[in-house]
């Protein structure tokens, strides 16, 4: 029997106590393993926010450059959303293809989460791959 682990007097009971964090993660609540700990082969988790928010912004970008909208505060007032959210989703059509598919496979980090996909983050690939999927 290892520590932390406990029987009553009639032998039956058993506790087991295992450290594990719980964070949310696309609007769901996911519990993280303590480090190097493993449960086996982990599921992809595809983040479906970070999913829907790369769609919009190659949407986007497509109603731009095909002269439907010439501005970016007239694609702002026609999605009734606010223009520098608009801006920051946006720049999602810049993160290099290979992190993209590892976002759409639910192959990123785990500590990755919207808020820091939409902080601004190195235009050149390399610098980007260090910066977000070396989390």
């Amino acid at each position: 029997m290892r520590a932390g682990d406990a029987t009553t007097d009639d032998g039956r009971t058993l506790t087991v106590r295992v450290p594990l964090t719980v964070r949310k993660r696309g609007g769901r609540k996911q519990v993280v393993m303590p480090d190097g700990a493993c449960w086996g082969q982990p599921r992809p988790r595809i983040d479906n926010t970070m999913v829907k928010a790369i769609a919009r912004a190659h949407r986007w970008k497509r109603l731009m450059e095909s002269g439907r909208f010439a501005s970016v505060t007239e694609l702002a007032e026609a999605e009734k959303i606010n223009q520098s959210y608009l801006c920051r989703v946006l720049r999602l059509t810049l993160l290099a293809p290979d992190i993209v598919e590892a976002i759409l496979d639910g192959r990123q980090p785990a500590g990755l989460q919207m808020d820091a996909l939409l902080r601004p983050f190195p235009s050149e690939w390399m610098a980007q791959r260090q910066h977000i999927l070396d989390r």
